[in-house]
């Protein structure tokens, strides 16, 4: 049943004054950290550092209103400039601020369908490979402004790179890339230094550098260019109805992201707070609302921002009112300080997001699945790598198929299937030793029992199907008249091994073997209800028993009542 729309809207209960000193120093502090990501990440996109600016602004202020998490910061990204950076090469900027409105509508159809629980069943090791392989391109899409050159043309990140490379080889010139790596320097020995920790070490690499570049020697270096000192008006550019129809895919893609990237946030925040727990559904509802405000006021496609949103958690923010003074601050930035912006070297944002790339790869991650088990690390490299040098949705799909396909072999590896000999040592009533001899020999010869371990499902139906037609009406020179499935260490059965499960009984029956069936679970003996196989299978539950001894019992007396001997009162089974 779907939520009740009440539960998206704001509370009073989402914001407390008494802790309002806390949340605007964190929101100034976010917005100096934001500053500098919102204009380069505007630049990566191919967007413009404005549009950058108008969505850090926008979404940032909509989506921590609305949202489902006291801490998340949203904006432009580079996991999100990653996604687009095709899509502008097929449609062109123009239909970006489309894009993320059509996004945002998405989001908003997830959320109201309440999927945003479904994070969860993503693997590990695909989300590992899909943020470092987003680290990569991200460092990737800095070439350009790093070493001075125009941005090449190309889909793929590692073409655009090469092209940009060769283009500077032909030209080059060294004035951006003294900018670049002065800037990389500086941050570096900002963030080692615990004194320095006051001011962000980007904001201040930018400061610093941008200084120096205002030098002789670097008058020819690119930079941002004008800021308009407004927000554009709402509106939305005009398409043909087969370009809109081309981007349904392009936001599909774009809405996954920004659903899988905010939720991911929304995740570690919860872990770095106290008692916090974030409503995924209401998350989605917010990033929705967010997307779909970026996009009319000429912003590009966002998500939420996990740098961003573990600065503001350490920084002392209380509630959401710290994310909405980011935005409000980035607000005044473009009101009042946009010519000064519009100074910054190109080449000083692509260094700073270059250490913002290398400090997204997850060392310790990568470490750990890498010594886990060879079929995570390979789902993590194959992710990572479909991401490089493909794009990001086909990386998610390709990571969650093989991981899904490696699971399914392991799963299928643990299921066993072991005989057992039967031994009538116990039984009870015996007239002499000769006849406890003769029933020994009885169980021994003429009934034989198969524990079988793990799921019987699609992956191991035709391994659980021919091992037990292996049994004949000669086994190792026995007359084996029944069969006693012990299934209580079943605890999952699929469609696919309830019909090789009848089909085995068929066959085994044709061969005039008897099937007995012990210990079904609840699971199994559901679906071959529903099925309306329970039946058939088990010849009116005649030949279905709680208990292995049950059956053992019920195969005694058959043989017995077949050989008109009289039975006695018991048997066990020897494991």
């Amino acid at each position: 049943m779907l939520k009740s729309i009440q539960t998206y809207l704001p509370k009073a209960s989402d914001y407390k004054l008494r802790f309002f000193k806390n949340d605007l120093l964190a929101g100034l502090t976010v917005a100096i950290v934001a500053l500098p990501l919102a204009l380069g990440f505007g630049i990566s996109s191919g967007a413009g550092a404005a549009a950058g600016l108008y969505t850090a602004i926008v979404a940032g202020v909509v989506a921590a209103f609305f949202g489902g998490s006291s801490f998340q910061v949203s904006g432009p990204t580079g996991a999100m400039t990653a996604v687009l950076l095709p899509i502008v090469a097929q449609f062109g900027v123009v239909v970006l601020p489309l894009l993320a409105v059509l996004a945002g509508l998405m989001l908003l159809v997830l959320s109201i369908a309440r999927l945003g629980r479904y994070i969860n069943y993503i693997p590990w090791p695909v989300v590992t490979g899909f943020t470092n392989g987003i680290a990569i391109i991200i460092f990737l899409q800095q070439l350009p402004g790093f070493l001075g050159v125009p941005k090449a043309e190309g889909e793929s990140i590692l073409v655009i790179s090469w092209r940009t490379f060769n283009e500077w080889l032909k030209h080059p010139q060294f004035s951006a890339i003294v900018l670049g790596a002065l800037t990389i320097i500086i941050m570096f020995t900002w963030l080692r230094s615990k004194r320095l920790q006051a001011l962000p070490a980007s904001m201040a690499a930018l400061l610093i550098v941008t200084s120096v570049s205002f030098l002789p020697m670097f008058a020819d270096v690119a930079r941002i260019g004008i800021i308009p000192r407004t927000l554009p008006l709402p509106s939305l550019p005009l398409v043909s109805f087969d370009v809109f129809k081309e981007l349904f895919r392009a936001a599909l893609a774009v809405t996954f992201l920004s659903a899988l990237e905010s939720l991911l946030s929304a995740v570690v925040a919860d872990g770095m707070t106290v008692e916090e727990k974030h409503d995924p559904d209401r998350e989605l509802f917010g990033q929705g609302l967010a997307n779909i405000a970026a996009g009319l006021f000429g912003g590009i496609p966002a998500t939420a921002a996990l740098a961003r949103t573990a600065v503001n958690v350490r920084s002392g923010a209380k509630t959401r009112l710290s994310s909405i003074i980011h935005g409000l601050t980035l607000l005044l930035v473009v009101l009042v300080l946009a010519p000064i912006a519009s100074k910054i070297p190109l080449a000083v944002l692509a260094g700073i997001l270059m250490v913002v790339a290398v400090r997204m790869v997850e060392r310790e991650a990568l470490r750990l699945i890498w010594f886990s088990t060879k079929s995570d690390a390979f789902v993590m490299l194959l992710t990572m790598f479909v991401t490089v040098v493909f794009d990001l949705i086909a990386a998610i799909e390709v990571g969650m198929v093989a991981a899904g396909i490696l699971f399914i072999i392991r799963i299928s590896r643990m299921f066993n299937i072991s005989p057992e000999t039967l031994s009538g040592s116990t039984l009870v009533s015996h007239d002499s030793a000769q006849q406890a001899d003769a029933d020994k020999r009885l169980l021994r010869d003429h009934i034989i029992a198969y524990r079988i371990d793990g799921p019987i499902f699609f992956g191991a139906a035709s391994r659980f199907f021919d091992q037990l037609l292996k049994t004949d009406l000669d086994v190792s020179g026995k007359a084996i008249k029944i069969v006693i499935l012990r299934l209580r260490r079943v605890p999952i059965m699929d469609a696919t091994g309830a019909t090789a499960l009848k089909n085995l009984i068929e066959r085994l029956e044709r061969r005039k073997i008897l099937v007995l069936i012990s210990g079904l679970q609840d699971q199994p003996e559901s679906l071959l209800t529903r099925m309306g196989i329970i039946n058939e299978i088990s010849r009116e539950q005649h030949h279905l028993f709680a208990t292995t001894e049950e059956a053992i019992q019920h195969a005694y007396l058959h043989l017995k009542q077949a050989d008109h001997h009289m039975p006695t009162k018991k048997v066990t089974l020897k494991t």
